[in-house]
Protein backbone atom coordinates (compact mmCIF):
# COMPACT_ATOMS: atom_id res chain seq x y z
CA UNK A 1 0.00 0.00 0.00
CA UNK A 2 1.38 3.56 -1.12
CA UNK A 3 2.12 5.65 1.67
CA UNK A 4 -0.42 8.35 1.83
CA UNK A 5 2.17 11.69 2.43
CA UNK A 6 5.85 12.06 1.14
CA UNK A 7 8.41 11.67 3.61
CA UNK A 8 11.36 13.21 4.48
CA UNK A 9 14.50 11.84 6.65
CA UNK A 10 16.43 15.16 7.79
CA UNK A 11 20.19 16.01 8.61
CA UNK A 12 19.77 18.82 11.15
CA UNK A 13 22.34 21.33 11.78
CA UNK A 14 24.06 21.74 14.47
CA UNK A 15 22.48 25.19 15.67
CA UNK A 16 20.14 27.32 14.11
CA UNK A 17 19.19 26.57 10.21
CA UNK A 18 20.88 29.23 8.05
CA UNK A 19 19.86 27.27 4.83
CA UNK A 20 18.32 23.60 3.21
CA UNK A 21 19.93 21.68 0.48
CA UNK A 22 16.75 19.56 -0.45
CA UNK A 23 17.74 15.91 -2.07
CA UNK A 24 15.79 14.77 -4.73
CA UNK A 25 16.38 10.92 -5.74
CA UNK A 26 15.42 9.51 -8.78
CA UNK A 27 12.72 6.68 -9.84
CA UNK A 28 11.13 5.11 -12.79
CA UNK A 29 9.10 6.79 -15.87
CA UNK A 30 5.41 4.91 -14.39
CA UNK A 31 5.10 3.49 -11.57
CA UNK A 32 2.72 3.74 -8.56
CA UNK A 33 4.82 1.17 -6.56
CA UNK A 34 5.42 3.18 -2.98
CA UNK A 35 8.48 4.76 -2.96
CA UNK A 36 10.89 2.64 -0.30
CA UNK A 37 14.45 4.14 1.23
CA UNK A 38 15.60 0.66 0.56
CA UNK A 39 15.34 1.03 -3.82
CA UNK A 40 18.58 1.45 -5.55
CA UNK A 41 17.09 5.26 -6.97
CA UNK A 42 16.93 6.79 -3.45
CA UNK A 43 19.86 4.67 -1.67
CA UNK A 44 22.08 6.25 -4.44
CA UNK A 45 21.80 10.19 -3.45
CA UNK A 46 22.50 9.15 0.38
CA UNK A 47 26.08 9.59 0.25
CA UNK A 48 25.85 13.40 -1.52
CA UNK A 49 23.36 13.92 2.08
CA UNK A 50 25.90 12.33 4.14
CA UNK A 51 28.85 14.86 2.54
CA UNK A 52 26.66 17.27 2.76
CA UNK A 53 25.59 16.94 6.27
CA UNK A 54 28.80 16.37 7.36
CA UNK A 55 30.65 19.62 5.98
CA UNK A 56 27.75 21.95 6.15
CA UNK A 57 26.16 20.96 9.93
CA UNK A 58 28.23 23.33 11.83
CA UNK A 59 27.65 26.37 9.44
CA UNK A 60 23.91 26.01 9.60
CA UNK A 61 22.99 23.74 6.94
CA UNK A 62 20.34 21.03 6.87
CA UNK A 63 19.95 18.38 4.49
CA UNK A 64 16.52 17.34 3.92
CA UNK A 65 16.03 14.26 1.57
CA UNK A 66 12.77 13.32 -0.01
CA UNK A 67 10.92 10.04 -0.38
CA UNK A 68 8.06 10.10 -2.86
CA UNK A 69 4.78 8.25 -2.33
CA UNK A 70 5.42 6.34 -5.52
CA UNK A 71 8.49 5.43 -7.56
CA UNK A 72 7.21 6.81 -10.71
CA UNK A 73 7.21 10.53 -13.03
CA UNK A 74 3.21 9.46 -14.31
CA UNK A 75 2.77 12.33 -16.58
CA UNK A 76 0.78 13.56 -17.26
CA UNK A 77 0.63 13.66 -13.29
CA UNK A 78 4.18 14.41 -11.94
CA UNK A 79 3.78 12.58 -8.92
CA UNK A 80 7.37 13.79 -7.59
CA UNK A 81 6.76 17.41 -8.31
CA UNK A 82 3.88 17.56 -5.62
CA UNK A 83 5.90 15.81 -3.32
CA UNK A 84 9.00 18.37 -4.21
CA UNK A 85 6.65 21.61 -3.59
CA UNK A 86 5.26 20.02 -0.22
CA UNK A 87 8.45 19.96 0.70
CA UNK A 88 9.59 23.11 0.13
CA UNK A 89 6.52 24.35 2.30
CA UNK A 90 7.83 22.06 5.28
CA UNK A 91 10.83 24.12 4.96
CA UNK A 92 9.22 27.53 5.45
CA UNK A 93 6.79 25.96 7.90
CA UNK A 94 9.65 24.70 10.16
CA UNK A 95 12.65 27.16 9.36
CA UNK A 96 10.83 29.99 7.96
CA UNK A 97 12.47 31.50 4.46
CA UNK A 98 15.66 30.24 4.90
CA UNK A 99 17.43 29.90 1.32
CA UNK A 100 16.98 26.24 -0.35
CA UNK A 101 19.73 24.29 -2.97
CA UNK A 102 17.73 21.55 -4.82
CA UNK A 103 19.98 18.47 -5.53
CA UNK A 104 18.70 16.23 -8.05
CA UNK A 105 19.46 13.28 -9.33
CA UNK A 106 18.22 11.43 -12.88
CA UNK A 107 14.23 11.83 -11.87
CA UNK A 108 15.02 14.26 -8.97
CA UNK A 109 16.35 16.79 -11.09
CA UNK A 110 13.34 16.90 -13.95
CA UNK A 111 11.19 17.11 -10.82
CA UNK A 112 13.27 20.12 -9.43
CA UNK A 113 13.59 21.76 -12.88
CA UNK A 114 9.46 22.14 -11.97
CA UNK A 115 9.54 23.43 -9.02
CA UNK A 116 12.88 26.05 -9.41
CA UNK A 117 9.87 29.17 -9.59
CA UNK A 118 9.85 28.43 -5.46
CA UNK A 119 10.44 31.68 -3.84
CA UNK A 120 13.14 29.93 -1.51
CA UNK A 121 14.86 28.24 -3.80
CA UNK A 122 17.89 29.79 -5.02
CA UNK A 123 20.02 27.33 -7.05
CA UNK A 124 19.92 23.59 -8.60
CA UNK A 125 22.50 20.81 -9.35
CA UNK A 126 20.93 18.64 -11.39
CA UNK A 127 23.16 15.14 -11.46
CA UNK A 128 22.76 13.49 -14.89
CA UNK A 129 18.88 14.01 -15.15
CA UNK A 130 15.81 13.42 -16.84
CA UNK A 131 15.09 16.88 -18.92
CA UNK A 132 13.30 15.16 -22.01
CA UNK A 133 11.21 19.20 -22.42
CA UNK A 134 10.82 20.51 -19.15
CA UNK A 135 9.97 24.12 -18.59
CA UNK A 136 12.44 26.88 -18.17
CA UNK A 137 11.08 29.48 -16.76
CA UNK A 138 11.78 29.10 -13.00
CA UNK A 139 15.81 29.00 -13.94
CA UNK A 140 15.42 32.90 -13.54
CA UNK A 141 17.45 35.07 -11.28
CA UNK A 142 19.19 30.91 -10.23
CA UNK A 143 22.05 29.66 -10.32
CA UNK A 144 22.08 26.11 -11.78
CA UNK A 145 24.57 23.54 -12.81
CA UNK A 146 23.49 20.59 -14.83
CA UNK A 147 26.84 17.64 -14.42
CA UNK A 148 25.94 14.99 -16.67
CA UNK A 149 27.81 11.40 -17.50
CA UNK A 150 29.23 11.98 -20.76
CA UNK A 151 28.65 7.79 -20.67
CA UNK A 152 25.30 8.23 -19.30
CA UNK A 153 22.53 5.48 -21.48
CA UNK A 154 19.65 5.90 -18.82
CA UNK A 155 19.01 9.75 -19.78
CA UNK A 156 20.00 11.70 -22.74
CA UNK A 157 23.05 14.45 -22.54
CA UNK A 158 21.82 16.13 -25.16
CA UNK A 159 18.57 16.55 -23.82
CA UNK A 160 20.14 17.97 -20.80
CA UNK A 161 22.52 20.31 -23.28
CA UNK A 162 19.05 21.35 -24.94
CA UNK A 163 17.72 22.30 -21.98
CA UNK A 164 20.65 23.92 -20.72
CA UNK A 165 20.87 26.09 -24.16
CA UNK A 166 17.40 27.21 -23.65
CA UNK A 167 17.59 28.36 -19.92
CA UNK A 168 21.14 30.18 -19.61
CA UNK A 169 19.90 33.25 -20.80
CA UNK A 170 17.22 33.31 -17.76
CA UNK A 171 19.90 31.89 -15.74
CA UNK A 172 22.21 34.09 -13.02
CA UNK A 173 24.49 31.48 -13.97
CA UNK A 174 23.89 27.78 -15.74
CA UNK A 175 27.12 25.81 -16.27
CA UNK A 176 26.74 22.54 -17.89
CA UNK A 177 29.77 19.92 -16.67
CA UNK A 178 30.32 17.00 -19.23
CA UNK A 179 31.89 14.46 -16.50
CA UNK A 180 33.70 11.65 -18.03
CA UNK A 181 34.44 7.92 -17.66
CA UNK A 182 31.70 7.34 -15.77
CA UNK A 183 27.86 6.56 -16.33
CA UNK A 184 24.40 7.05 -14.95
CA UNK A 185 24.93 5.91 -11.54
CA UNK A 186 27.69 7.01 -10.55
CA UNK A 187 29.69 4.14 -9.47
CA UNK A 188 32.73 5.29 -11.54
CA UNK A 189 34.14 8.21 -10.17
CA UNK A 190 32.12 8.37 -6.98
CA UNK A 191 34.28 11.31 -5.25
CA UNK A 192 34.49 13.28 -8.34
CA UNK A 193 30.46 13.29 -8.00
CA UNK A 194 30.11 13.68 -4.41
CA UNK A 195 32.23 16.79 -4.72
CA UNK A 196 30.71 18.11 -7.48
CA UNK A 197 27.06 17.38 -5.23
CA UNK A 198 28.38 19.46 -2.26
CA UNK A 199 30.74 21.60 -3.70
CA UNK A 200 27.98 24.12 -5.69
CA UNK A 201 25.53 24.20 -2.67
CA UNK A 202 28.07 24.68 -0.13
CA UNK A 203 29.88 27.44 -2.25
CA UNK A 204 26.77 28.92 -3.24
CA UNK A 205 26.03 29.10 0.35
CA UNK A 206 28.89 31.57 1.00
CA UNK A 207 31.02 28.15 2.48
CA UNK A 208 34.03 26.63 2.15
CA UNK A 209 33.27 23.30 0.55
CA UNK A 210 36.55 21.66 1.09
CA UNK A 211 36.80 18.95 -2.09
CA UNK A 212 38.91 17.63 -4.07
CA UNK A 213 41.02 19.34 -6.71
CA UNK A 214 39.59 18.55 -9.68
CA UNK A 215 35.94 19.85 -8.09
CA UNK A 216 37.57 22.68 -6.44
CA UNK A 217 38.80 23.28 -10.30
CA UNK A 218 35.43 22.96 -11.75
CA UNK A 219 33.41 25.08 -8.90
CA UNK A 220 36.41 28.09 -9.60
CA UNK A 221 35.55 27.96 -13.46
CA UNK A 222 31.80 28.25 -13.07
CA UNK A 223 32.52 31.04 -10.90
CA UNK A 224 33.68 33.02 -13.98
CA UNK A 225 30.95 32.11 -15.73
CA UNK A 226 32.08 29.08 -17.92
CA UNK A 227 28.95 27.48 -19.56
CA UNK A 228 30.88 24.41 -20.56
CA UNK A 229 33.47 22.01 -18.58
CA UNK A 230 34.80 18.93 -19.08
CA UNK A 231 36.26 16.86 -16.52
Amino acid sequence: MRPLHPRLSIRPAEHDTRAVVLVLHGGKEHSYESSEPGHLSSRRVNPFARALHRRGAAHGVAVWKVRYRVRGWNAPERSPVADARWALEEVRRVHGDVPVVLLGHSMGGRAAAHVLDDPSVIAMVALCPWLPDEPIHGVSGRKVVIAHAVGDNWTSPAESVAWAAAARPLATSLTYVRVQRTGHFMLRRSRLWTDLAVGFPLSWLDLDPSVGRRATNVLAQAATGAPLLTV
